[in-house]
């Protein structure tokens, strides 16, 4: 590994965090890549050769993250990391009045909570500790359009990355004493195998909810919606860019279609989007 440019990323083992891996090697930057799951190592070792080296943990065990810090520290010595891509996430969809309290938590847990804990344990490696010499490097979080439009039948979600939209204001402004940067990435639908999934998932929780029919429909929209969604190989790009150009956005929105997809849906009345989600899903109309 070129242990003087590398990224720790979360969240790796496919999808965005996988494209954000690749992208990085091919721009010869070493990653430090977490996972879950010791078959997810090997996958990665396989892909990716030497340029990764793969860390187990899961973003909300303290003291897995711990190891995994010293472990990246043994391996860069005293120079600093080029970057920390928050990108470990979950999304449980399911009606706010009916969704099971451990659902919702868990979403909080590890989309906001967990991106603390791994922010709060690399920070001195990408030079939060003065003593160490290089530039100072690099936070990347990795929001969603749903930190600013909330979809129903998402509310977990929509509620943990609105929460890491402020969070990652509040850090890039705190860590202005560092000389370290934080910039939000917000995708909207990324294709991914996740969508294969999707198609599948288990409503029974909610057979007995008034939200069922609803939600049904929503869950086939998200389904064609994926499937027609950015390539995660943009997300990864746009990530490199991030880490690395001279002048970064302090966000990048990245949607299949700029106007419909972000524009429209910022700019309109919440009461218009309200309509437009009860027409588009077949809610009653209000008496």
């Amino acid at each position: 590994m070129n242990e003087t440019r590398s990224v720790v990323v979360t969240g790796a083992s496919t999808g965005i965090g996988w494209a954000i891996t690749e992208a990085l090697v091919e721009h010869n930057i070493g990653v430090f890549a977490s996972v879950r799951r010791e078959s997810d190592t090997l996958r990665l070792r396989d892909a990716f050769g030497d340029m990764v080296i793969p860390l187990l943990f899961d973003v909300t065990d303290e003291v897995a993250v711990r190891k995994a810090v010293a472990q990246v520290a043994e391996s860069i010595g005293r120079t600093t990391l080029l970057g920390l891509v928050n990108n470990a996430g979950i999304a449980v969809p399911g009606p706010l009045l009916d969704q099971p309290i451990a659902d919702f938590r868990r979403q909080i847990e590890v989309n906001l909570t967990g991106q603390l804990i791994v922010t709060q344990a690399f920070a001195p490696l990408l030079g939060a500790d003065k003593t160490r010499t290089g530039m100072p490097g690099r936070i990347v979080n990795m929001s969603s359009v749903s930190g600013r439009i909330a979809a129903p039948f998402i509310g977990g979600y929509a509620a943990s990355k609105h929460a890491l939209e402020g969070f990652s204001e509040s850090l890039r402004r705190e860590l202005l004493l560092y000389g370290i940067d934080v910039i939000i990435i917000a995708p909207g639908v990324v294709k991914t195998p996740i969508w294969d999934k999707a198609e599948n998932v288990d409503l029974a929780v909610y057979e007995r909810s008034d939200f069922l029919p609803i939600m049904r429909r929503f869950n086939e929209y998200v389904v064609a919606s994926g499937r027609k969604g950015l390539p995660a190989e943009r997300i990864g790009h746009a990530t490199y860019h991030a880490l690395t150009t001279r002048h970064p956005r302090t966000r990048y929105s990245l949607v299949p279609n700029l106007l419909t997809d972000w524009i429209l849906p910022t700019l309109l009345p919440r009461r218009w989007l309200d309509d437009i989600f009860a027409r588009s899903l077949g809610f009653p109309k209000a008496k």
